[in-house]
């Protein structure tokens, strides 16, 4: 029994330590916003300009002219996100061009949006690739969407705007 408790102890005063190395590691890469990175974020200008390093003496690689368009972010320097879009392109953007605002894009050529997270649930719209909705949550599978103001759920692997296993 003195040598359980004395495990107990030992473990407890361990904790601490092991708690905090665990969250060190989960804060490995926060960019210099603090904010983790690989993460997703949208265009906050119905005109951007990426660029081919971080700043405007680096040449413009793309204009993009779609408000809300979703964006990974894959690293930070100072102000600057060098991000990757729905093709793969990936280029440098200013922060203040960004917005924490959540979107998606569909990817497939038809999309079918049903009213619960389930094959078999409700069909409730159907969307052509390229739509941009606001992506309201993420749960295993599934995503659910606004596109038009209906909100519908449809299957993760249609969209690019969510990490594979991310929840919210």
């Amino acid at each position: 029994m003195k040598l359980i408790s004395f495990l107990f102890i030992v473990l407890i005063l361990a904790a601490p330590p092991a708690f905090a190395a665990n969250k060190a590691a989960r804060l490995a890469h926060p960019g210099a916003s603090g904010l983790p990175t690989p993460r997703f974020v949208s265009l906050a200008s119905a005109t951007v300009h990426m660029r081919a390093g971080p700043g405007v003496r680096y040449p413009i690689t793309w204009v993009y002219k779609r408000l809300g368009t979703p964006f990974m972010v894959m690293a930070e320097h100072e102000y600057w996100r060098k991000v990757r879009d729905l093709d793969g392109t990936e280029g440098w953007i200013h922060g203040s061009l960004l917005s924490g605002r959540r979107t998606a894009v569909l990817r497939a050529a038809r999309t079918v949006l049903r009213q619960q997270p389930s094959e078999s649930a409700r069909i409730v719209l159907r969307a052509e690739a390229g739509v941009i909705g606001k992506l309201l949550t993420c749960r295993k599978a599934w995503c659910r969407m606004d596109i038009a103001d209906i909100s519908a759920w449809l299957p993760r692997s249609a969209i690019f705007g969510a990490l594979p296993n991310e929840q919210f």
